[in-house]
């Protein structure tokens, strides 16, 4: 009974009805058919008396309980499906266990006068099939059963418990092996001992039928055991590939809750974790920039702090006080996002770290946390892109850029850290930005940051004498981008 299913083994709504009516139907008239077939197997000259069971009235009686049956089963099947999805199993098997129960209600009182014999074959014929429907019917139905429980697995903790594997497999053991031979070595005892069938009675056809009943129920048992357990880790490993292309919002459907769901719900929580996990990498990459922090993982860069040789970038706008007096805050908005993202480009580009938003200005930092081959000639370049790049705004600034040893890595509190940069070299980059912003350039850099680049970026600045920068006793030699 696989049905049409889903990707993940879950049965289409449209299908769900008919899939499971029929795999409740059939576990059943299975399951009579082969009681049957082992009810007149040893009625004929093996049970003393027993051959009062082939009456006609018993034919007719046993084809009206299986037609009464079919009927309950599926009515049965159909209410399950309707009604709310909780204690599915349960009641499941107590529909499957109906007709059987009719059964004895019917042969027993019908055949009251034919002896205990065969009162006691009728009870044992009546237990035998009512094991084997409870058991066929949930094997038959495991794959529609996954549609009507998944929508009770959100709270997993009060999702319908299911068998589990060994559960299952004990199940299995039970109606191929279990009940056939218990049969067999039953009818041998009886025989050996002249109890309920005579000692020269032929018992080679009944044990036949046993074992031929064996041999069915264990090759349909088998695929079904062997489907309800495959179907589940086929889920998650298909699941497992689509996390492995990226689709971090792939999930597996619980619908039990057993060693499987355990294992479908394991996986929800791997991956939420993992989508967190990608939240606050993305998170951290919308500060330093999605290059460094790929670089950063793959080369395992320190974040945690030590001492750098890095190239500082101080870029402050200038007269943001009258822009926002002059322009609407909407207006004023869009002007600092355009500032910001052309920033954010151009040190990007350079693999670059921009280290902090202050209102109008920014830091931007080469060689940290990211260690780079030229983070000077990294970090001049930035400034005269952006140098051409900002005229173009409606608003004024000033770049410093300056190089040197510098403590980076986090500052702050166990509870609330941040990476940044700290030495000299940052303060002399904010010191020649606000130089720069007096300059015809707009944009300075020191000797030590100069001396540090390559030769080719040496040659696109010039020197413009030194300066006495605020809060430093001696001066600086400064230069700015030959025009």
């Amino acid at each position: 009974m696989a049905g049409t299913t889903s990707k993940h083994g879950l049965m289409r709504p449209s299908d769900l009805r008919v899939r499971y009516g029929a795999g409740l139907v059939f576990a059943y008239l299975l399951a009579a058919i082969e009681v049957v077939a082992v009810v007149v197997s040893v009625s004929g000259e093996t049970v003393i008396g027993a051959q009062a069971v082939l009456s006609v009235k018993n034919l007719v009686a046993t084809v009206a309980i299986v037609i009464v049956g079919t009927v309950t089963v599926s009515v049965g099947a159909a209410a399950i499906v309707r009604g709310k999805p909780v204690n599915i199993t349960r009641r499941q098997s107590a529909i499957l266990l109906l007709p059987w129960a009719l059964a004895a209600a019917v042969l027993i009182p019908l055949n009251f006068d034919a002896g205990g014999r065969v009162a006691v074959l009728l009870i044992s014929a009546v237990l035998f099939g009512a094991s084997v429907t409870a058991c066929t019917g949930f094997l038959f139905t495991q794959r529609p059963l996954r549609t009507l429980m998944v929508t009770t697995a959100a709270d997993f903790e009060h999702a319908e418990r299911a068998p589990g594997v060994r559960a299952r497999l004990a199940l299995m053991w039970t109606m191929c092996s279990a009940l056939p031979g218990a049969g067999i070595v039953l009818l041998v005892v009886l025989r050996a001992n002249g109890w309920i069938i005579q000692r020269d009675a032929p018992i080679e056809v009944p044990v036949m039928v046993l074992a031929l009943v064996a041999v069915v129920l264990g090759l349909r048992a088998l695929i079904l055991v062997s489907t309800s357990i495959s179907d589940p880790l086929h889920g998650v490993v298909d699941a497992m590939a689509e996390v492995e292309r990226g689709h971090l919002n792939h999930k597996v459907d619980v619908y039990e809750r057993s060693e499987l769901g355990e294992l479908q719900i394991g996986f929800n929580r791997m991956v939420a974790g993992l989508r967190e996990r990608e939240k606050l990498r993305d998170l951290f990459g919308r500060h330093v920039g999605t290059e460094v922090v790929r670089r950063a993982v793959d080369e395992h860069e320190s974040l945690s702090g030590d001492e750098r040789d890095v190239a500082v970038l101080f870029i402050d706008l200038v007269g943001s006080t009258q822009l926002t007096a002059s322009r609407s805050p909407h207006e004023v908005a869009e002007v600092l996002n355009d500032f910001f993202r052309i920033v954010v480009g151009e040190v990007d580009e350079r693999n670059g770290l921009v280290n902090k938003f202050q209102g109008d200005a920014a830091l931007a930092v080469f060689g940290a946390p990211l260690t780079i081959d030229d983070p000077a000639s990294a970090a001049l370049a930035t400034a005269r892109a952006l140098c051409d790049e900002l005229r173009r705004l409606p608003v004024d600034f000033g770049i410093g850029v300056s190089a040197g040893p510098v403590f980076a890595g986090n500052i702050g509190a166990e509870s609330r850290y941040e990476y940044t940069v700290v030495g000299d070299a940052v303060n002399e980059a904010a010191r020649l930005a606000d130089l720069a912003k007096d300059s015809d350039e707009r944009t300075l850099c020191s000797e030590e940051a100069l001396a540090r680049a390559d030769p080719a970026e040496r040659r696109l600045w010039s020197s413009r004498g030194s300066e006495l920068l605020r809060g430093r006793a001696t001066r600086t030699q400064i230069s700015a981008p030959s025009t």
